[in-house]
């Protein structure tokens, strides 16, 4: 995958699962990190900047910053630009938020991104729930790009907070 950006009523967390579109099933991944649920909350949404691969996952690159800023998710490059890469439609810290979802193009083909968090014996479960293909430019591509770079970008917040990755 070259990037994970380049083509790109809300349930609670325990929610049923949203439907597939056009036979494509949601991408979903689950992950543990240590510690109580309101730290894994804070260390996703608030130092996003400190984990998320930018060489690897990003609009602008090594050296731009992502950050939740109020009801956005957006990078901003060294230079001043800014890409935003969704907009927040629920937020319920430390529990969980959904967002629509389009970095490196515009909201008219957005996705729907739902991240939960509950605590389990080992610490925190971080649930990742990315569906809402009909949505993306080209749903099947989209799809397939995201089920392939979610694995690696949740595996940096795990090692970020302290666990084990993959």
């Amino acid at each position: 995958m070259d990037n994970l950006f380049s083509h790109a009523p809300v349930e609670p967390p325990d929610g049923p699962e949203p439907e597939a579109a056009d036979g494509l099933e949601p991408v979903i991944y689950t992950v543990v990190v240590p510690g109580p649920v309101a730290r894994a909350f804070v260390g996703f949404t608030e130092h996003t900047h400190l984990w998320w691969p930018l060489e690897d996952h990003s609009v602008y690159g090594v050296g731009s910053y992502v950050e939740f800023e109020e009801n956005l998710i957006m990078e901003t490059a060294d230079d001043g630009r800014t890409a935003v890469w969704g907009s927040i439609d629920d937020w319920q810290p430390p529990l969980s938020f959904h967002a629509s979802w389009h970095p490196g193009t515009t909201a008219m083909w957005s996705t729907e991104l739902r991240v939960a968090f509950r605590a389990v014996d080992e610490g925190t479960e971080l649930r990742l729930v990315h569906s809402g293909w009909e949505g993306a430019e080209d749903p099947t591509a989209t799809r397939a790009d995201y089920a392939a770079g979610w694995p690696g970008v949740l595996d940096r917040f795990v090692r970020f907070m302290g666990g084990t990755g993959a």
